[in-house]
């Protein structure tokens, strides 16, 4: 009987009923008690209590068709803008369907229940439930590699410099319509919030990356570069009793990318360091299937992914993102004040100067340790 009370310690289940004019926050609040209910409450509690925190640096990573289901200019746009989110992991195909948006093109509601053949016909692309003009996919073809043919891409760079380039040309053109804040990119690109792409070559970005290749112009990519600046971020973050939480949507590699700097850090380069300390994932992904879409945190800590610590300042909400991340970014953005910027863009060679510094330090101590052993003393 020593642990009945703590056991019973918890919010009591008693909400009162719901009323006309709830807001968003009070709602999950009082009535998110449960289940993934209760799991998306403990998000929304973590993420603005104490992820939110001005020490706290915050990785975002993005996989599944959310953009193109609106979910980058209604929720990733607004935690960009209050500085809820310090750098970004995502699927290429997320940035690309971006681009339609900062294009001035139309993605449109219709129905998963329909002749896909005659949607071929017609020229129709799907998502789903979601419809749109097969040339918007060939107009934004057209546009990327016209810009990317420029000479500012002619270069080797990492992800985040390309999509900061493709940013600042999307803004340029925001400008000359007449209008702001289209797509997320243009709204990283202003923010300073590096947008990195864990498989640069699986999205049709990468595949006009290949075009231009194919004609010996256009963008080279590095991927040590972003292995190495996504490190640099986290590591970064952890100095001077800092913190790093991710928060991420979905699985897949953009999940794996923002959560391998922490084994980059430790095993590869040898640095000392424990895991993020903050970890939410939205996903429908199991974790019985051994996949690392599903993977849980409790797992990551064998890796050295997360802080064993902090496993109470970990949540895994069981939800479909459209549903679960602009209840997540409503509840934050009228909870919290915008943060200042970290503009981590800006920092990056800095950042991994720093780490490739401390890097080289214990790389050397190493070598003479096992030299010495050799020796035999």
């Amino acid at each position: 009987m020593a642990h009945k009370k703590s056991f019973l310690s918890g919010q009591r289940i008693y909400p009162d009923p719901i009323l006309g004019g709830v807001t968003v926050d009070r709602l999950i609040d009082e009535t998110f008690l449960a289940y993934n209910g209760g799991r998306l409450q403990k998000a929304c509690r973590l993420f603005c209590e104490k992820m939110l925190q001005e020490d706290v640096t915050i990785g975002l990573s993005l996989s599944g068709a959310l953009t193109p289901a609106g979910v980058g200019r209604s929720c990733i746009i607004p935690l960009i803008k209050a500085g809820f989110v310090d750098w970004i992991v995502s699927t290429g195909a997320n940035l690309y369907h971006d681009t339609h948006y900062g294009l001035g093109m139309s993605l449109h509601r219709g129905s998963h229940e329909v002749d896909d053949a005659l949607l071929r016909r017609e020229g129709v692309i799907r998502i789903y439930d979601i419809l749109f003009d097969y040339n918007v996919l060939l107009d934004t073809d057209n546009y990327l590699r016209a810009v990317m043919a420029e000479k500012a891409f002619d270069k080797e760079m990492g992800t985040a410099e390309l999509h900061y380039l493709l940013g600042k040309y999307l803004a340029a053109r925001e400008k000359e319509m007449g209008v702001v804040d289209t797509c997320v990119l243009t709204v990283a690109y202003r923010a300073g919030v590096p947008c990195y792409v864990s498989s640069p070559g699986d999205s049709s970005i990468g595949m006009n990356v290949a075009e231009l290749a194919m004609r010996g112009v256009g963008p080279r990519i590095d991927v040590s570069r972003d292995v190495n600046e996504t490190a640099g971020i986290v590591y970064a973050a952890k100095q001077r009793e800092g913190k790093s939480g991710v928060l991420m949507l979905g699985g897949g590699s953009p999940k794996n990318f923002v959560l391998q700097t922490e084994p980059q850090i430790q095993e590869i380069l040898g640095l000392a360091d424990r895991g993020h300390d903050y970890y939410i994932q939205v996903t429908d992904a199991r974790p019985d299937t051994g996949g690392l879409s599903g993977a849980t945190p409790a797992e990551a800590v064998s890796w050295g992914k997360v802080d064993p610590d902090k496993l109470t300042d970990t949540v895994v909400v069981y939800a479909d993102s459209t549903i679960a991340v602009p209840l997540i970014v409503a509840y934050a953005v009228s909870r919290v004040k915008p943060r200042r910027l970290k503009r981590l863009y800006d920092r990056r060679d800095d950042l991994v100067e720093r780490l490739k510094k401390d890097f080289l330090v214990e790389h050397e101590r190493r070598t003479r340790e096992t030299v010495k052993a050799q020796q035999g003393g």
